[in-house]
Protein backbone atom coordinates (compact mmCIF):
# COMPACT_ATOMS: atom_id res chain seq x y z
CA UNK A 1 0.00 0.00 0.00
CA UNK A 2 1.21 3.61 -0.96
CA UNK A 3 1.77 5.70 2.02
CA UNK A 4 -1.37 8.20 2.02
CA UNK A 5 -0.60 11.18 -0.12
CA UNK A 6 -2.68 14.68 -0.36
CA UNK A 7 -3.12 14.49 -3.81
CA UNK A 8 -3.52 12.18 -6.88
CA UNK A 9 -3.35 13.03 -10.57
CA UNK A 10 -4.54 10.59 -12.75
CA UNK A 11 -4.03 10.76 -16.36
CA UNK A 12 -5.97 9.22 -19.04
CA UNK A 13 -3.89 8.41 -22.27
CA UNK A 14 -4.34 7.22 -25.81
CA UNK A 15 -1.24 7.56 -27.87
CA UNK A 16 0.38 10.45 -25.76
CA UNK A 17 3.84 9.62 -26.11
CA UNK A 18 4.86 13.38 -27.40
CA UNK A 19 2.96 14.46 -24.66
CA UNK A 20 2.39 12.57 -21.84
CA UNK A 21 6.28 13.88 -20.34
CA UNK A 22 5.19 17.57 -20.71
CA UNK A 23 1.95 16.71 -19.40
CA UNK A 24 3.90 15.39 -16.08
CA UNK A 25 6.47 18.10 -16.14
CA UNK A 26 3.54 20.71 -15.98
CA UNK A 27 2.21 18.91 -12.92
CA UNK A 28 5.38 18.85 -11.26
CA UNK A 29 5.90 22.61 -11.97
CA UNK A 30 2.41 23.17 -10.54
CA UNK A 31 2.62 21.55 -7.34
CA UNK A 32 6.33 23.13 -6.87
CA UNK A 33 4.78 26.64 -7.12
CA UNK A 34 1.81 25.49 -4.90
CA UNK A 35 4.49 24.85 -3.10
CA UNK A 36 2.90 20.85 -2.46
CA UNK A 37 5.01 17.66 -2.54
CA UNK A 38 2.58 15.28 -1.07
CA UNK A 39 1.18 13.94 -4.46
CA UNK A 40 1.80 11.33 -7.09
CA UNK A 41 0.81 10.35 -10.60
CA UNK A 42 -1.27 7.72 -12.16
CA UNK A 43 -0.78 7.28 -16.00
CA UNK A 44 -3.18 5.54 -17.53
CA UNK A 45 -2.45 3.74 -20.68
CA UNK A 46 -5.54 3.02 -22.64
CA UNK A 47 -3.94 0.82 -25.06
CA UNK A 48 -2.14 2.98 -27.19
CA UNK A 49 -0.40 1.94 -30.30
CA UNK A 50 2.36 4.39 -30.10
CA UNK A 51 5.06 4.29 -27.44
CA UNK A 52 3.48 5.78 -24.36
CA UNK A 53 3.94 3.24 -22.33
CA UNK A 54 7.67 2.87 -23.05
CA UNK A 55 8.05 6.73 -21.88
CA UNK A 56 5.95 6.27 -19.12
CA UNK A 57 7.63 2.99 -17.92
CA UNK A 58 11.35 5.01 -18.29
CA UNK A 59 9.41 8.03 -16.15
CA UNK A 60 8.85 5.47 -13.26
CA UNK A 61 12.28 3.83 -13.82
CA UNK A 62 13.65 7.07 -11.98
CA UNK A 63 10.09 8.23 -10.15
CA UNK A 64 8.99 6.43 -7.29
CA UNK A 65 5.77 8.75 -7.50
CA UNK A 66 4.58 7.93 -11.25
CA UNK A 67 2.88 4.73 -11.65
CA UNK A 68 1.75 3.03 -14.93
CA UNK A 69 -1.78 1.67 -15.08
CA UNK A 70 -2.09 -0.69 -18.60
CA UNK A 71 -5.68 -1.45 -19.62
CA UNK A 72 -5.87 -4.83 -21.47
CA UNK A 73 -8.45 -3.30 -23.61
CA UNK A 74 -9.82 -0.31 -24.79
CA UNK A 75 -12.20 1.27 -22.28
CA UNK A 76 -12.41 5.04 -23.36
CA UNK A 77 -11.90 8.18 -21.60
CA UNK A 78 -14.08 7.63 -19.02
CA UNK A 79 -12.96 3.69 -18.44
CA UNK A 80 -9.42 5.27 -18.18
CA UNK A 81 -10.49 7.90 -15.83
CA UNK A 82 -11.94 5.21 -13.29
CA UNK A 83 -9.02 2.63 -13.34
CA UNK A 84 -6.97 5.39 -12.39
CA UNK A 85 -9.55 6.23 -9.09
CA UNK A 86 -8.69 2.94 -8.33
CA UNK A 87 -5.05 3.50 -7.66
CA UNK A 88 -4.81 7.04 -6.25
CA UNK A 89 -3.51 7.37 -3.01
CA UNK A 90 -4.57 10.85 -2.26
CA UNK A 91 -6.98 12.38 -0.36
CA UNK A 92 -7.93 14.65 -3.81
CA UNK A 93 -7.64 13.38 -7.15
CA UNK A 94 -7.53 15.24 -10.00
CA UNK A 95 -7.88 14.23 -13.35
CA UNK A 96 -5.65 16.06 -16.13
CA UNK A 97 -5.60 14.67 -19.50
CA UNK A 98 -2.34 13.65 -21.25
CA UNK A 99 -2.28 15.96 -23.94
CA UNK A 100 -0.91 18.86 -22.06
CA UNK A 101 -3.56 20.96 -22.83
CA UNK A 102 -3.73 22.71 -19.14
CA UNK A 103 -0.86 25.08 -18.02
CA UNK A 104 0.58 24.65 -14.55
CA UNK A 105 -1.37 28.06 -13.87
CA UNK A 106 -4.58 26.66 -13.68
CA UNK A 107 -3.65 23.40 -12.12
CA UNK A 108 -2.06 25.30 -9.16
CA UNK A 109 -5.33 27.61 -8.91
CA UNK A 110 -7.12 24.34 -8.63
CA UNK A 111 -5.45 22.63 -5.88
CA UNK A 112 -4.71 25.80 -4.24
CA UNK A 113 -8.61 25.62 -3.18
CA UNK A 114 -8.78 22.04 -2.36
CA UNK A 115 -11.18 21.48 0.65
CA UNK A 116 -13.39 25.06 -0.23
CA UNK A 117 -15.54 22.92 -1.02
CA UNK A 118 -16.12 18.95 -1.40
CA UNK A 119 -15.55 19.16 -5.64
CA UNK A 120 -13.66 21.92 -7.05
CA UNK A 121 -14.98 22.53 -10.67
CA UNK A 122 -12.55 24.34 -13.35
CA UNK A 123 -14.04 26.05 -16.49
CA UNK A 124 -12.53 28.05 -19.22
CA UNK A 125 -11.80 31.51 -19.18
CA UNK A 126 -10.65 31.38 -23.01
CA UNK A 127 -12.56 28.88 -24.76
CA UNK A 128 -11.76 30.38 -27.99
CA UNK A 129 -7.99 28.05 -27.39
CA UNK A 130 -10.43 25.47 -28.80
CA UNK A 131 -11.90 24.71 -32.43
CA UNK A 132 -14.98 26.58 -33.45
CA UNK A 133 -17.24 22.97 -33.42
CA UNK A 134 -15.09 21.76 -29.77
CA UNK A 135 -16.72 25.40 -28.45
CA UNK A 136 -20.26 24.89 -29.83
CA UNK A 137 -20.36 21.26 -28.82
CA UNK A 138 -19.08 22.29 -25.19
CA UNK A 139 -21.47 25.34 -24.65
CA UNK A 140 -24.48 22.90 -25.96
CA UNK A 141 -23.25 19.89 -23.45
CA UNK A 142 -23.06 22.17 -20.26
CA UNK A 143 -26.65 23.30 -21.33
CA UNK A 144 -28.37 20.00 -22.07
CA UNK A 145 -26.78 18.62 -18.76
CA UNK A 146 -27.78 21.61 -16.06
CA UNK A 147 -31.20 22.15 -18.05
CA UNK A 148 -32.15 18.23 -17.52
CA UNK A 149 -30.98 17.77 -14.14
CA UNK A 150 -31.49 21.13 -12.36
CA UNK A 151 -27.97 22.35 -12.33
CA UNK A 152 -25.48 25.55 -12.51
CA UNK A 153 -22.36 23.89 -13.51
CA UNK A 154 -20.14 26.11 -15.39
CA UNK A 155 -17.88 23.21 -17.26
CA UNK A 156 -18.55 19.65 -17.03
CA UNK A 157 -15.45 17.88 -18.75
CA UNK A 158 -12.32 19.88 -17.32
CA UNK A 159 -9.87 18.90 -14.60
CA UNK A 160 -12.50 18.34 -11.77
CA UNK A 161 -10.91 17.97 -8.18
CA UNK A 162 -12.84 15.75 -5.94
CA UNK A 163 -12.48 14.49 -2.37
CA UNK A 164 -11.26 10.99 -3.36
CA UNK A 165 -13.17 9.22 -0.53
CA UNK A 166 -16.76 11.35 -1.67
CA UNK A 167 -15.97 10.27 -5.30
CA UNK A 168 -15.59 6.28 -4.66
CA UNK A 169 -19.24 6.51 -3.04
CA UNK A 170 -21.14 6.73 -6.39
CA UNK A 171 -20.70 4.20 -9.43
CA UNK A 172 -20.04 5.86 -12.55
CA UNK A 173 -21.40 3.58 -15.30
CA UNK A 174 -20.12 4.87 -18.59
CA UNK A 175 -16.73 4.71 -19.77
CA UNK A 176 -17.34 7.83 -22.47
CA UNK A 177 -16.01 11.41 -22.03
CA UNK A 178 -19.37 11.93 -20.00
CA UNK A 179 -18.01 10.36 -17.10
CA UNK A 180 -17.41 13.60 -14.94
CA UNK A 181 -20.81 14.94 -16.22
CA UNK A 182 -22.16 11.46 -14.24
CA UNK A 183 -20.26 11.92 -11.31
CA UNK A 184 -21.03 15.75 -10.95
CA UNK A 185 -24.56 15.29 -11.63
CA UNK A 186 -25.06 12.12 -9.08
CA UNK A 187 -22.42 13.94 -6.39
CA UNK A 188 -23.85 17.44 -6.65
CA UNK A 189 -27.87 16.27 -6.62
CA UNK A 190 -26.94 14.37 -3.44
CA UNK A 191 -25.75 17.74 -2.06
CA UNK A 192 -22.37 17.78 -2.41
CA UNK A 193 -20.72 21.18 -2.59
CA UNK A 194 -18.76 22.61 -5.65
CA UNK A 195 -16.88 25.77 -6.17
CA UNK A 196 -15.91 27.02 -9.65
CA UNK A 197 -12.56 27.99 -10.16
CA UNK A 198 -11.38 30.26 -13.32
CA UNK A 199 -8.32 28.38 -15.94
CA UNK A 200 -6.62 28.83 -19.10
CA UNK A 201 -6.36 26.10 -21.30
CA UNK A 202 -4.47 25.94 -24.45
CA UNK A 203 -5.09 23.59 -27.78
CA UNK A 204 -2.50 20.35 -28.33
CA UNK A 205 0.43 21.34 -29.98
CA UNK A 206 0.48 17.74 -31.05
CA UNK A 207 -2.03 14.97 -32.47
CA UNK A 208 -5.60 14.90 -32.48
CA UNK A 209 -8.61 14.84 -29.78
CA UNK A 210 -11.01 11.86 -30.04
CA UNK A 211 -13.96 13.63 -28.56
CA UNK A 212 -15.60 14.65 -31.66
CA UNK A 213 -15.86 11.28 -33.38
CA UNK A 214 -19.51 9.97 -34.16
CA UNK A 215 -19.04 6.85 -31.69
CA UNK A 216 -17.86 9.22 -28.35
CA UNK A 217 -21.43 11.21 -29.47
CA UNK A 218 -22.99 8.49 -29.37
CA UNK A 219 -21.70 6.95 -26.48
CA UNK A 220 -22.38 10.28 -24.38
CA UNK A 221 -25.97 10.19 -25.27
CA UNK A 222 -26.60 6.91 -23.84
CA UNK A 223 -24.90 7.76 -20.70
CA UNK A 224 -27.32 11.08 -20.66
CA UNK A 225 -30.60 8.73 -21.08
CA UNK A 226 -29.50 5.99 -18.25
CA UNK A 227 -28.73 8.61 -15.77
CA UNK A 228 -31.73 10.45 -16.43
CA UNK A 229 -33.37 7.12 -15.48
CA UNK A 230 -30.96 6.67 -12.26
CA UNK A 231 -32.04 10.29 -11.14
CA UNK A 232 -35.39 10.41 -12.07
CA UNK A 233 -37.00 6.80 -12.07
CA UNK A 234 -35.20 4.54 -10.00
CA UNK A 235 -34.24 7.00 -6.78
CA UNK A 236 -37.34 9.25 -5.15
CA UNK A 237 -37.56 12.77 -6.63
CA UNK A 238 -35.35 15.38 -4.83
CA UNK A 239 -34.25 19.09 -5.55
CA UNK A 240 -30.69 19.42 -5.67
CA UNK A 241 -28.98 21.31 -3.22
CA UNK A 242 -26.99 22.72 -5.80
CA UNK A 243 -24.56 24.33 -3.31
CA UNK A 244 -21.95 26.79 -5.00
CA UNK A 245 -19.56 27.93 -2.84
Amino acid sequence: MKAALMFSFVIPCFNEQANIEQTIGEIDAAMADAGIRSYDVVVVDDCSADQTRDVVRALCAKRSDVTLVCNPVNLGFGGAYKAGIEQAAGAFVMMIPGDNSYPREGITRIVSCAGEADIIIPYAVNPEARNVSRIALSRSFTWLVNSLFGLNVPYYNGTVLHKTELLRSITIKTNSFAYQAEALVKLIRAGASFKSVPVMIVERTVGRSSALRLKNVVQVGQCLSQLLVDVYLRRPSVSPKNQSV
